[in-house]
C-alpha cells in the first residue's frame, strides 16, 4: 500500500515552486478510507503520488475508487485547481465531482473535470489564437462537417456523380481515424477502406482543403478539439509549460478505450511530474474499430517504469458461478495483466447454462420461452438482455419476441428492419411485388446519381402513367387480373423509354436491367435471389460510398438474403417484414420507462450495464468470435474480450446459446462449430441443458 506521506511530502513532490496553501474550510471532515472501501480500493486511492496504473476487473467499484481518490488528493492539500479529472461522458466527470461534494465540505469548483474534448475545448478558447484561431471558433457538428467538405469536394474539380467517391460524411470518418490513430492516410486506408486506395492522391488533396478551409472559416470539427490542443502544445512550449505546471495530478477514467491521440495528450501534461493516475481494465478494451489503442493500458508500465500497478478484483455484481466463467472466458489471452474476480455476493448454486440448439429459429424460441418463463418468476423484463455480436445475429429473435407479443427495445439502436441500408434493399423487392408502391419506387430511385425529391417524382408520375395504359394493379379492369409483377415489354423497356439526368443514365440503364433479371417475365424471382442480385448488381457500390461501416452492413445484408431464403414467395416474405415493423409500431408507445421490455443489444452497446439474466446467443465460430476476427491473434483477443464483457454483464443468471445448424447464402443448411471461447471453459463451470421438441 505504501507509507503514508504528509501534507510538506505531497507538495514537495509536486513541485519545487514555492505555493500558496490552501485556506482549510471551517468544518473539517475526515474520510474514513479504510471504512468505506476494501483492502484492494484503499491501497489504490492512498498510494503516495507518482504514475499508477489501476486495473479494474468489471463490477469491482471503479468509480467509487476514482471519486475516493479525488477527495483524498483534496483532502491532502491539494488545490482544486491542480487537479484534471478525464472521463468519457461530461456525465461521468459531473457525478464523480457530485460524489466528492457529499464527501467533503470543499468547494471543488475549479477542479478541472470532464471529457478529452470538453477539455481540449476549454483550452483552445483560451489559447487558440496561437495556431491563428479566435476564442469564437464554430465546433461544427458531423452534418456541418459533411456540407463543408462536400463543398470542399466540389472545389477540388471532383464530380462524385461521375466517379464513385466517397460522400461527405465517410470522408469525415476517415479523417476522423488519421488524427485519432495518428496513422498516414494511405496506412489508414489499406488498414480499413481499401477500395478508396486508387482515389489516396484526390483523398489526400480533399483532406488538405479541408483543413485550410476550416481555418479560413474560423472552424473546428470534433477531432480538431483533440489534435488542435496536442498540436498546440508541441509547437508552443510556453502555453505546455502553463498547462503541465497547473495539472499537478491528472486522473484518468477507462483508460483502455483512448486511443492514441489521447495517450498523447496525457503524457504531455504529465511529463514533469508523473503525477498521473489511470483507471480501467485492459480485459474491457473492445474498441479498436473506433480508434481506440490497446497498447495504451497495456504499455502503461514501460512508459512510466516507476509507475505502481494496482489491482481491484472485487466483483459486486455477479454470483460466484458466474465470475468463475468469466475468469476462464479471459484466461487464454496472452497479452492482458492477469486477474481473478472473486465474488462479494453468495453462491446461487445455479450454474451459467450452456444450450445447444438446432439452428437459429430453435434458438429464438427457446430465448422467447425462457423470457416468459423468467418473467413467471417475477423477473422484470427490463433486467433481461439478450446480447449478440453483430446486429443481423438478432433478426430470428426479433421475428420470434414479436409472434409472441413479448416487448422488446434495441439497446443498441434501431431495430434490424429499420436501418436504412435494408429499408434500401427491400424498396427493390417491394415494388417489383406492387407496381403501384410509390414510396418503394422513390427509395429505390433515389439511390441513383443525380435524382433527388423533384426529379423522383417526376419519374413516378410518368411511371404511373404508363401503369394506367397497360392496366396494371388497376381496380377497373379486376376482371383480368394483374399479373404478380410488370408484364411483357419488361422493366428495361419501360424505364428505359423514360427521360433521366445526363448523370443517371448509365445507372438507371443498370436499374433497368436488374429488375429484369429478378423478375423475369414479370414473375419475382424468390426473395432471397432478388436480395443477393440487388445488392451485387446496384447497391454494394452505394454502399461504400455513402456509409461509413460498409462492411457491417454488407454482413447485414447478406444476412437478409439467409433470412429470406426461408420464404420462396416474395408477398409472404414482405408479410413478415411488414408484421415485425407492425408490431414494433405498436409496442413503441410502450417502450417508454414505465413499460416492461426486453433489452436486445450488441455486446458493445452492453459495456457498462448489468441485468439479472443475460442470453448471450449464436456462440458459434464465425459468429462469435466473427469470421474476421480469426486471421491475427490481435483481433481473436479482442473478440474474447467481448465475450467476457458480454459475461460479466450478468448478475444472477446466464445462458450461452449456440445453433448447430445455419441457413447459408448459396449453400443451403451449414453445420456450425461452437465458438472456441465455450471450448476455453471447463465443462464442470456450466450446467448443459439438453432442449427438446414438446
Amino acid at each position: 500500500m505504501g507509507e503514508s506521506v504528509g501534507l510538506s511530502d505531497w507538495t514537495a513532490i509536486m513541485s519545487r515552486q514555492y505555493m500558496l496553501q490552501r485556506v482549510p474550510a471551517s468544518t473539517s471532515i475526515h474520510i474514513d478510507y479504510a471504512a468505506e472501501l476494501n483492502e484492494q480500493q484503499l491501497a489504490a486511492v492512498t498510494a503516495p503520488p507518482g504514475p499508477i496504473l489501476v486495473i479494474a476487473g468489471a463490477g469491482s467499484g471503479k468509480t467509487r475508487t476514482l471519486t475516493y481518490r479525488v477527495a483524498y488528493l483534496l483532502e491532502n492539500g491539494i488545490d482544486p485547481r491542480n487537479i484534471l479529472l478525464l472521463t468519457f461522458t461530461n456525465k461521468a466527470a459531473r457525478e464523480m465531482l457530485n460524489r466528492v461534494a457529499n464527501l467533503l465540505p470543499v468547494d471543488a469548483s475549479g477542479l478541472w473535470g470532464g471529457t478529452f474534448h470538453s477539455v481540449g475545448n476549454r483550452i483552445l478558447r483560451r489559447r487558440g489564437s496561437a495556431l491563428g484561431y479566435s476564442s469564437g471558433f464554430t465546433i461544427m457538428d458531423r452534418e456541418d462537417q459533411k456540407d463543408l467538405i462536400d463543398t470542399v469536394v466540389a472545389s477540388a474539380g471532383i464530380d462524385p456523380k461521375e466517379i464513385r467517391f466517397p460522400k461527405g460524411d465517410v470522408l469525415a470518418e476517415i479523417f476522423s481515424f488519421v488524427i485519432n490513430t495518428e496513422k498516414p492516410l494511405e496506412e489508414l486506408l489499406a488498414e480499413k477502406f481499401p477500395y478508396f486506395l486508387p482515389l489516396l492522391d484526390r483523398i489526400q488533396d480533399v483532406q488538405e482543403r479541408y483543413e485550410k478551409k476550416k481555418k479560413a472559416t474560423n472552424s473546428m470539427d470534433f477531432d480538431d478539439l483533440l489534435q488542435k490542443t496536442l498540436l498546440m502544445f508541441q509547437q508552443h512550449e510556453r502555453i505546455a509549460e502553463v498547462y503541465r505546471r497547473q495539472f499537478q495530478f491528472i486522473l484518468v477514467d477507462e483508460y483502455q478505450d483512448t486511443n492514441k491521440i489521447q495517450a498523447d495528450i496525457v503524457d504531455l501534461l504529465a511529463s514533469d511530474h508523473h503525477n498521473v493516475m489511470v483507471v480501467g481494465d485492459d480485459a474491457q478494451s473492445i474498441y479498436s474499430w473506433r480508434g481506440a489503442n490497446f497498447q495504451n493500458i497495456l504499455e502503461f508500465p514501460k512508459r512510466y517504469p516507476d509507475a505502481q500497478v494496482f489491482k481491484i478484483e472485487m466483483n459486486y455484481r455477479s454470483v460466484p458461478e458466474i465470475l468463475e466463467v468469466a475468469n476462464a472466458a479471459i484466461a487464454a489471452n496472452v497479452r492482458q495483466f492477469r486477474k481473478h474476480l472473486s465474488a462479494t455476493r453468495e453462491s446461487k448454486a445455479l450454474k451459467p447454462a450452456l444450450v445447444a440448439l438446432n439452428d437459429g429459429a430453435e434458438q429464438a424460441q427457446f430465448v422467447a420461452q425462457r423470457i416468459l418463463e423468467l418473467r413467471d418468476e417475477n423477473v422484470d423484463l427490463n433486467d433481461i438482455a439478450v446480447l449478440y455480436r453483430a446486429h443481423y445475429h438478432a433478426v430470428e429473435l426479433q421475428l420470434e419476441l414479436s409472434r409472441r407479443g413479448i416487448p422488446y427495445q434495441i439497446t443498441s439502436g434501431i431495430r434490424f428492419f429499420e436501418q436504412a441500408h435494408i429499408k434500401d434493399v427491400t424498396s427493390f423487392v417491394r415494388f417489383i411485388a406492387n407496381p403501384r408502391d410509390e414510396v418503394a419506387f422513390n427509395r429505390m430511385v433515389k439511390l441513383l446519381p443525380g435524382i433527388g425529391n423533384r426529379t423522383a417524382e417526376n419519374l413516378w408520375q410518368t411511371w404511373e402513367s404508363r401503369l394506367a395504359v397497360a392496366g396494371i394493379g388497376d381496380p377497373g379492369r379486376e376482371k383480368t387480373p394483374a399479373p404478380a409483377g410488370v408484364s411483357a415489354p419488361g422493366y428495361s423497356e419501360r424505364l428505359l423509354a423514360m427521360n433521366v439526368p445526363a448523370k443517371s443514365k448509365k445507372l438507371w440503364t443498370q436499374l433497368a436491367h436488374t429488375l429484369d433479371e429478378i423478375a423475369p417475365g414479370g414473375q419475382p424471382n424468390p426473395p432471397s435471389e432478388m436480395i443477393a442480385s440487388i445488392v451485387e448488381a446496384i447497391y454494394d457500390d452505394y454502399a461504400k460510398v455513402n456509409f461509413t461501416n460498409y462492411e457491417l452492413r454488407r454482413e447485414d445484408l447478406d444476412q437478409l438474403a439467409v433470412f429470406a431464403r426461408q420464404f420462396k414467395d416474395v408477398h409472404e416474405f414482405l408479410s413478415q417484414l411488414a408484421l415485425i415493423s407492425n408490431v414494433d409500431a405498436e409496442a413503441a408507445p410502450g417502450q417508454t420507462s414505465d413499460k416492461e421490455a426486453v433489452n436486445l443489444s450488441t455486446v458493445h452497446q452492453a459495456k457498462g450495464l448489468e441485468f439479472h439474466t443475460v442470453f448471450v446467443i449464436w456462440l458459434t465460430d464465425g459468429m462469435f468470435p466473427s469470421s474476421r476476427s480469426l486471421d491475427t491473434r490481435d483481433a481473436l483477443e479482442e473478440e474474447r474480450r467481448l465475450f467476457y464483457v458480454a459475461v460479466t454483464r450478468a448478475r444472477d443468471e446466464l445462458y450461452l446459446t449456440y445453433p448447430q445448424m445455419r441457413l447459408s447464402g448459396g449453400y443451403g443448411d451449414v453445420f456450425q462449430r461452437p465458438s472456441r471461447f465455450l471450448q476455453e471453459i471447463s465443462n464442470d463451470l456450466v450446467e448443459d441443458w439438453q432442449v427438446r421438441r414438446g
